[in-house]
């Protein structure tokens, strides 16, 4: 899946064209390296997304196309800095 689509579909970011954005400004990494929007994410992949003084880093739990609000946090682990 794309990293722009997860980020939406994962409620890591409201909207897709806000996650293609962070992604264009370099604001996503994927395992370490910037991410494009177009890149795909797959299970067990690192995402790190910079909002300003805070970082959000994610472990990729599960792929989906569509979940819902309630269970949309299943699909990533939130890692400690």
């Amino acid at each position: 899946m794309r990293v722009d689509k997860f980020l939406k579909v994962s409620r890591l970011i409201k909207r897709r064209t806000i996650a293609k954005e962070a992604c264009d400004k370099g604001l996503v990494f994927i395992n370490g390296k910037e991410a494009k929007a177009s890149d795909e994410v797959k299970e067990k992949d690192v995402v790190e997304i910079n909002f300003g003084d805070r970082t959000i880093r994610v472990e990729v739990l599960d792929v989906k196309e569509h979940v819902l609000r309630d269970e949309a946090y299943q699909m990533y682990r939130l890692i400690e800095k």
